[in-house]
């Protein structure tokens, strides 16, 4: 009995010493932040604006593919992806599933303001600008017509791979999603994208681990949230979009996280099984001690 008792005080002592340093450490090393919008509720979006997906066809088709590329649609990208990195400091983006993948409100903010959207004008000061125009000067009608013929387009359905790749690549590379052929490499050249950001982007083949689910969830979301004056832009990714690519993040990085989480409560078993085994065996020892 008197070995339970100190059993006992040590397992409070270490319990209570573990989670004070944990909510600490917590508190320091990730700051309470706002939840994820995924309504984008800051932006100057569509406010509540229908679209013409017919009469945005030819707006985008008018003012857009000089830069980017509709492959679904027939229009190839006019430059090879080093060229266009050369170009304008990162690959623009194929919109062929920009409808899907991004929030509606979003793409309409982008299209008037890409820097203020994006919530990366302290990047573009003392002259510099964003490498998209601002077509604030167009008719509120005609940025709900292109943003509804973009969702026109946009295919129904998207693996998280495709999701990533739209979304992250032009900036990112994942490696370990593909070692033997380097396919999952940032579309942009290093040299661009580093001068473009400042830095160079990082590898997230292991992020899923180095940081979690819901730091990735709120930083995708609003990167200014959890690292102010980061050169990261708010993507507006839909929430479905954005968990398929967490979730793609997982399936690379994090491979056997199921097998594992099944396997822990096997464990536990087995060591309360041996504990009480171990008990018996010390008790019928210690019986004939005394």
């Amino acid at each position: 009995m008197r070995e339970l008792k100190i059993l006992g005080v040590l397992v409070l002592f270490t319990a209570a010493t573990y989670i004070t340093v944990e909510t600490i450490a917590h508190k320091i090393m990730h700051p309470a932040v706002a939840p994820a919008d995924y309504q984008f509720k800051d932006v100057d979006g569509l406010n509540g604006m229908k679209g013409n997906a017919q009469a945005g066809a030819a707006l985008v088709q008018a003012n857009c593919i000089a830069c980017h590329a509709i492959e679904t649609q027939g229009f190839p990208p006019l430059m090879d992806d080093a060229t266009s990195a050369a170009s304008y400091g990162v690959v623009p983006p194929d919109l062929s599933t920009s409808g899907k993948i991004y929030n509606g409100d979003y793409l309409a903010a982008f299209i008037k303001n890409p820097a203020k959207a994006a919530k990366v004008e302290h990047k573009f000061q003392d002259g510099a600008v964003h490498p998209m125009p601002g077509y604030a000067w167009m008719q509120p009608q005609e940025i709900a017509d292109m943003v509804a013929y973009l969702q026109s387009i946009a295919p129904k359905e998207m693996t998280n791979k495709e999701v990533f790749t739209d979304a992250c690549q032009r900036c990112h590379g994942i490696k370990y999603g593909d070692m033997q052929k380097g396919t999952m490499a940032a579309f942009t050249p290093s040299e661009n994208i580093k001068a473009y950001m400042g830095k160079l982007p990082p590898d997230l083949s292991q992020y899923i681990r180095s940081r979690g689910e819901s730091y990735l969830h709120t930083f995708i979301n609003d990167p200014q949230k959890t690292l102010e004056g980061t050169a990261m832009p708010r993507v507006g990714l839909t929430e479905e979009a954005e968990k398929q690519v967490v979730t793609y993040m997982q399936e690379v990085g994090d491979s056997k996280k199921a097998e594992r989480e099944a396997l822990g409560p096997k464990f536990l078993i087995y060591m309360v099984i041996f504990a009480i085994f171990a008990w018996l065996w010390k008790a019928s020892k210690w019986r004939d001690v005394h």
